[in-house]
């Protein structure tokens, strides 16, 4: 019984508390409404010392079994007695301290996390629970049904600003306030959603959902980690930030952001949105050492749009941190991703014959995302103007290309002056090209080149370019069809060829071509036993129809089509079968089958009385054929020699390779009357005798006409290879073979059925492989028979051999070559053992050496002399010896041409002169320093012994900006541009030319 009535005492005694112990307003919430309204008076509550509590209860647990029929009563009799009516009774409290009970354990576990549900100990109860007395001083007790609580969940969801959740972390420190305030130090980071903030030092509020950011200084007064925002992949870099993320609002002080091309820095700057900043005493530079740019615009206020554009108020342009007075009312800076329309803004300079003017300004079409359009135009204050329309195209998989029209009108002069002109000329580039994958059966091809004679010479940009050089143009378009699971295929072909010289134009549109590729017609599907003899015969088939015209450009379209053009068809068919005879001769039968197609035939004759050769032209459908058989009979022979033991033995074995060829060819005699194909007439010469002249009917035609006279020509040619097998320890097997003579041929034939001249010339060529990547190409044609003077004292051609006259086998009539070879660096390396030397130097290493070298390298901060070598600082580079690197890159290229042949006759000793005709160009560039660049092109006149044309440029890289000079000093075109632009071309309008012309008295000494 004794512990029974300590437990009802504790009991009572937190009822006491909880009821009286502590004050309450009247207007507290549940409590309030769950007890009786009463005067301003506290109940006097007990108290008692946490420590005997704790005892009372823990001993009345263990008793709790003698307790539980009195609790009530207890409580009752232990509640201090009330000094006053208003006093609470005995009898109301049971129902107050139930109800308040029930209420407040509602509301403490709202205020919890669920995890912590009936966790509170009995003193945080007393503690949480108070009892107000009213304060209206009513004297009447107000009594209200008790509510109950809601059923349902006990937690308490609050809705909080914050979207996402927010990740913080420091690598140095942290320091929590509260829940809500938080600072952080070393490497801090803060993330919310798409937004992300690193900074050396982050001070963040929860409860205004903002942070600060600042980077810190090291002990020599620099800064280091500055803060770094990432908004949704665009990145800033400030001294401070201060941000907002409910609002989205900051202030950034110093902020460094790279926008299109060009970096936006310095100034204060507003964070209006995620699209919108606004910034005061900025500058946008397009050079990437922003920190210290070599050139800015400085931007006294801005409205920038990240990843769209930039507008700015009054501007002005600073370069090298000297303020220029060159300044605009406002700027414009766009930028875009994506692909769009818009102004192409002109250039402008001035040029001497033509004035100021406004060059390459126009509107860029968009089309779509496989096609663009450019126009863009020209004008000069003295009426000269021009077009241009260029466009590319591209299909993935399936074709690519562009094209390129321009138009130009050049007025120079004075109207009504001496000097005064007019020119109109136009330009026309196409390039297209198709991938072989788009169509395996079809194909389209073009490179056309077309222009005017006097374009290169009116056109600014063509001043300093190897187009203006250029006396030849040519231009093609090529499209072929291959019929799918056959032997035959057709083609179209378009070609013009242009002489910029006398501006004559070689039109041939269009040409036809259909060929059939080599079949056997006899060999059997399903062979059986072995080949026969007719099973080798094949034969192939091209047909073409050509249609052309020769004439100057300003004629070309007053030509007649019929009787100016010349047109043709030709069909050849060539039968053949090779057989082996006595296992090493391969014998090779042929018959070709050749047929001509002409819409016009030409006749002469004598007219007596105008004493002229008078022709007739008739227009129709004309057939020309002929044939020809030849047989031919070739072997390979080859011969070994091993030098001498006494000359060394680097040289292994020579090899020579000799391929002999003797064939026969026969034909008729075409110039008879039986074919048709010539004409005969007899005039009077200047003695008055008569002689007979023939011709032929075809005369100028594309394909020719059949020869004359009977054919039964014996021909002989020989090949020969020459080659050589030497030690090398360069090469896997130890040997290697090197080409003396690639080739070597001669041919010469006898022709039977000739009554005069029967031998032909003797035809050489040789080809030699001197060095990796050059080989020299010579062909000659050799005269065998000798000249005399006619009856008028002309040279002619007679039948008698040189070698008959003491002259030898031939005389050298023809021959010529070209070549080119490019010279640089690596030219003369081997020639001074620089690569030896590096090859030694590298295996005379210790390898252990460089094992503990390498492992250095690679676990510490050491840094050996090679990976210094690799290390650029400030554009130096060291070698393995910590020295400046000191490299020149360098290539000079030659392109030359001679060709030798008959010049004027000598008539005393009755030969021809040589006459050599010399071509040569060379081009080349030379760059000192990493940043300075030279580079000329030139052409040497053989004749006049001077150079014909000479191109110079000097260009600097510098940096942000780039600088070049180009001027031709010799020649007709003496002239001088010299430029300097800002690399980007966002800015490319901030430029400095100046041009002269070639007609503006230019002198240079």
């Amino acid at each position: 019984m004794r512990y029974s009535q300590l437990y009802i005492i504790a009991i009572v005694l937190l009822c006491a508390l909880s009821v009286g112990a502590f004050s309450r307003s009247a207007n507290s919430g549940p409590i309030a409404g769950a007890v009786d309204s009463m005067q301003s008076e506290t109940i006097p509550a007990p108290q008692i010392e946490p420590a005997i509590l704790t005892d009372i209860i823990g001993q009345a647990h263990r008793d709790s079994t003698e307790a539980t029929t009195a609790t009530k009563a207890s409580a009752a009799h232990q509640l201090p007695p009330a000094d006053s009516a208003d006093a609470v009774t005995a009898s109301q409290l049971p129902a107050a301290i139930d109800a308040d009970s029930a209420i407040a354990g509602n509301d403490s576990v709202a205020s919890l996390h669920p995890d912590s549900i009936y966790a509170d100990s009995i003193v945080s109860r007393i503690t949480r629970h108070t009892y107000t007395p009213d304060s209206t001083n009513r004297s009447q007790l107000s009594r209200r049904r008790i509510t109950p609580p809601e059923k349902g969940s006990n937690i308490v969801r609050t809705k909080v600003d914050l979207d996402n959740a927010v990740d913080f972390s420091a690598q140095d420190s942290m320091v929590l306030i509260g829940r809500n305030t938080a600072f952080m130090y070393g490497d801090s980071k803060v993330s919310y959603g798409n937004i992300k903030l690193d900074a050396e030092q982050i001070e963040m509020n929860l409860d205004n959902s903002t942070v600060y950011a600042v980077g810190g200084v090291d002990s020599v007064g620099d800064l280091f980690g500055t803060p770094v925002f990432d908004d949704n992949g665009t990145s800033y870099e400030a001294k401070t930030m201060h941000y907002n993320f409910k609002t989205e609002y900051g202030y950034i002080t110093d902020v460094i952001t790279q926008q299109g091309e060009g970096y936006l820095t310095g100034g204060q700057t507003k964070k209006i949105d995620e699209n919108t900043f606004y910034v005061q005493n900025g500058r946008y530079t397009t050079c990437d050492n922003h920190d210290d740019p070599h050139f800015y615009m400085q931007l006294t206020k801005a409205k920038v749009r990240p990843g769209k554009d930039v507008v700015s108020g009054p501007a002005y342009m600073v370069l090298a941190g000297l303020p220029l007075p060159l300044a605009v009312p406002f700027g414009y800076f766009p930028f875009s991703e994506k692909y769009s329309s818009g102004i192409i803004f002109p250039t402008f300079g001035d040029d001497y014959n033509r004035g100021y003017y406004l060059s390459n300004g126009g509107y860029y079409f968009a089309l779509s995302e496989n096609i663009d359009l450019a126009l863009t135009g020209e004008i000069y204050t003295l009426g000269s103007w021009g077009l241009r329309a260029e466009s590319r195209y591209v299909k993935r998989y399936k074709y690519s290309g562009g094209f390129n029209i321009s138009y130009l009108k050049t007025i120079t002069g004075d109207k009504g002056m001496p000097d005064y002109s007019k020119a109109t000329n136009f330009q026309v580039l196409w390039n297209h090209s198709q991938d072989s994958k788009a169509n395996p059966n079809m194909s389209l091809s073009a490179s056309v080149n077309f222009t005017t004679s006097g374009y290169t010479r009116n056109d600014l940009n063509s001043y300093y370019s190897n187009a203006f050089t250029e006396n030849t143009k040519s231009s093609t378009i090529n499209m072929t069809y291959r019929f799918p699971n056959s032997k035959w295929s057709v083609s179209t072909t378009a070609n013009i060829s242009q002489r910029s010289q006398d501006s004559t134009l070689a039109v041939s549109f269009p040409n036809f071509t259909i060929t059939m590729s080599q079949l056997y017609p006899f060999k059997r599907k399903r062979a059986v036993g072995e080949e026969k003899w007719y099973e080798k015969i094949k034969l192939s088939y091209s047909g073409q129809f050509n249609n052309s015209l020769t004439a100057k450009q300003d004629e070309f379209f007053k030509k007649s089509l019929i009787k100016d053009w010349r047109n043709g068809m030709r069909h050849s068919i060539p039968i053949s079968a090779t057989f082996n005879v006595f296992k090493y001769l391969n014998l090779t039968p042929s018959i070709n089958l050749t047929d001509r197609m002409y819409s016009t035939k030409v006749r002469r004759q004598w007219d007596p009385n105008a004493s002229a050769e008078v022709l007739d032209t008739t227009y129709n459908f004309y057939n020309v054929w002929d044939f020809s058989a030849a047989i031919s009979l070739d072997t390979k022979i080859y011969g070994f020699f091993q030098p001498l033991p006494f000359l060394g033995d680097k040289v292994k074995m020579i090899r020579h390779v000799l391929t002999p060829t003797i064939s026969f060819t026969g034909s008729p005699d075409f110039a008879s009357k039986f074919f048709g194909y010539y004409g005969s007439y007899q005039y009077p010469d200047a003695k008055g005798e008569m002689q007979t002249r023939t011709y032929s009917y075809f005369p100028n035609s594309l394909f020719g006409v059949p020869g004359q006279g009977k054919t039964g020509a014996l021909s002989i040619s020989l090949s020969n290879n020459l080659e050589m097998k030497v030690k090398s320890d360069k090469d896997s097997i130890g040997e290697k073979k090197i080409s003396l003579i690639e080739n070597l041929s001669l041919s010469q034939s006898y022709n039977f059925a000739a009554d005069s001249m029967r031998w032909s010339n003797l035809n050489t060529s040789i080809m030699l492989r001197l060095v990796k990547n050059f080989n020299l190409n010579l062909s000659a044609t050799w005269d065998v028979y000798t000249y005399a003077l006619n009856s008028a004292g002309n040279p002619v051609r007679v039948n008698k051999l040189r070698i008959t006259e003491g002259k030898g086998w031939g005389k050298l009539s023809s021959t010529g070559t070209s070549f080119s070879y490019t010279f640089n660096n690596d030219t003369f390396k081997k020639l001074f053992g620089k690569d030896k030397d590096k090859k030694d130097k590298k295996d005379s290493k210790n390898p252990s050496q460089s094992m503990d070298q390498e492992f250095a390298e690679s676990t510490s901060d050491y840094e050996s002399p090679t990976r210094k070598s690799k290390k650029k600082d400030s554009g130096l580079e060291l070698d393995d010896d910590g020295y400046m690197k000191w490299s020149v890159p360098w290539n000079l290229t030659f392109n030359y041409s001679v060709n030798y042949g008959y010049g004027e006759f000598d008539y005393k000793k009755l030969e021809y002169k040589g006459k050599i005709t010399q071509n040569l160009s060379f081009s080349g560039n030379i760059r000192p320093t990493a940043n300075w660049n030279f580079g000329f092109s030139a052409s040497y006149n053989f004749d006049t012994h001077k150079l014909a044309y000479m191109n110079c440029n000097i260009s600097r890289d510098m940096h942000c900006f780039t600088m070049r000079a180009s001027f031709v000093p010799v020649g007709p075109y003496k002239s001088y541009n010299f430029h300097i632009s800002v690399k980007s071309s966002l800015l490319q309008d901030l430029k400095y030319d100046k041009r002269s012309s070639y007609s503006n008295g230019v002198r240079w000494y």
